[in-house]
């Protein structure tokens, strides 16, 4: 067998190896989704993507007699560094991701060259898999191979958990996602708490106009940086991310699918949800070229999907032990339901992902009839 070799990314074909080599990896596997390679380009490129504004990063490849065989990002955000230790990362937590190998000793390899580069930074600790940001897919999957993931959602390969743990790491964080059928009517009781909000002249739960998009995006920031900020894993969006995250998703905003809910005229919870893009771009095979654009477009003037997808959600903090919190929640989560139903054509909605510990946030999506479809898992190791 011929010298497994491993080296740095360092120019625009490697990076381009880099995100190809999944392509081949998956080629067999129905429940990938090839991503548009433009944007997983665009990912790993720091002048594309406004997370290196306060990270860093160093790919690597692992080739052997020629051929691609896998790949790794060692990275370090400084944010992060700078958050409290017992909300998962803070000083000398550095984090590897994007891996993908053809076999695990070459998954071992590349982990141990991004543990090397890592110790080279004086990180003391890693996590992963978190590929790259905390906000776009942390962990890896380890349940629910037998169906694709949603928008934001990543695949993998069943032994890889299996690969992390032998190589020493334990989990430090499990993250679910739930499956609700959209088209079922909630439980009598959960009626009644919607009506109840229906009645009471406080409560305003309004869908945003993406006409100001800028001003209700300012505004889901300010409730979502409040109400995660003492969340495990949570780091701040930067003005760089948020720009980048709105020309991203700005295309899949319809107004009727995100919801503010204001209490005494006080923007107090947010619900977004967004068309699943997967089941779109799934046929595409990552090009958007010849006809791929125009086909993308055409589904994006009014989409018509089985699936939904609720990313985020958030209640300030004042009211997150309160039973006003989750009667917002139903509300949003109702309204939603509905247009999803009548105006895209949508039968079920993936929610998540959600801490294990995320108490608040289970007992809403247990209450609705909600069931866990897919497992993700993140681990840890001192270097």
């Amino acid at each position: 067998m011929a010298e497994l070799l491993i080296r740095k990314v360092t120019t625009k074909r490697d990076r381009k190896a880099f995100v190809d080599l999944p392509f081949r990896l998956y080629q067999d596997d129905p429940h990938w989704v090839p991503p548009l390679k433009g944007e997983a380009l665009g990912l790993i490129t720091p002048e594309k993507n406004g997370w290196y504004s306060h990270a860093k990063a160093q790919l690597f490849l692992a080739e052997r007699g020629g051929t691609v065989v896998g790949r790794i990002s060692a990275h370090i955000d400084t944010l992060a560094l700078t958050m409290p230790t017992d909300q998962g990362f803070g000083p000398g937590v550095g984090q590897w991701g994007l891996m993908e190998a053809e076999d695990e000793d070459v998954f071992a390899v590349l982990l141990a060259a991004a543990e090397d580069w890592l110790r080279g930074e004086g990180m003391s600790k890693a996590l992963g898999p978190i590929s790259q940001s905390i906000w776009e897919e942390p962990g890896v999957l380890v349940q629910g191979f037998d169906h694709p993931p949603t928008i934001m959602m990543g695949h993998a390969k069943p032994a890889y958990h299996d690969w992390i743990e032998h190589a020493g790491y334990g989990v430090v964080r499990t993250l679910y996602t739930y499956d609700l059928d959209i088209r079922k009517e909630f439980p009598p009781l959960v009626k009644r708490i919607i009506k109840s909000g229906e009645n009471n002249p406080r409560i305003r739960v309004r869908e945003v106009n993406k006409k100001k998009f800028d001003e209700e995006a300012a505004i889901i920031l300010s409730i979502l940086n409040d109400a995660w900020s003492d969340n495990w894993g949570f780091v701040p969006l930067t003005p760089p991310e948020i720009k980048d995250v709105g020309v991203k998703l700005k295309p899949i905003v319809f107004n009727d699918l995100i919801r503010i809910a204001e209490l005494d005229g006080r923007p107090v919870a947010f619900m977004i949800t967004l068309p699943d893009l997967n089941e779109a771009i799934k046929p595409l095979n990552g090009n958007l070229l010849p006809f791929g654009w125009a086909k993308l477009l055409l589904w994006l003037r009014k989409p018509k999907v089985r699936t939904m997808r609720v990313p985020l959600m958030g209640v300030v903090k004042e009211l997150q032990a309160s039973r006003m919190a989750s009667q917002l929640a139903f509300m949003m989560i109702e309204y939603i339901r509905r247009a999803s139903v009548a105006e895209y054509g949508a039968t079920r909605s993936e929610i998540g992902w959600i801490l294990e510990d995320n108490q608040g946030m289970r007992s809403i999506a247990e209450t609705i009839h909600c069931d866990i479809n897919k497992v993700y898992k993140i681990y840890e190791r001192a270097l």
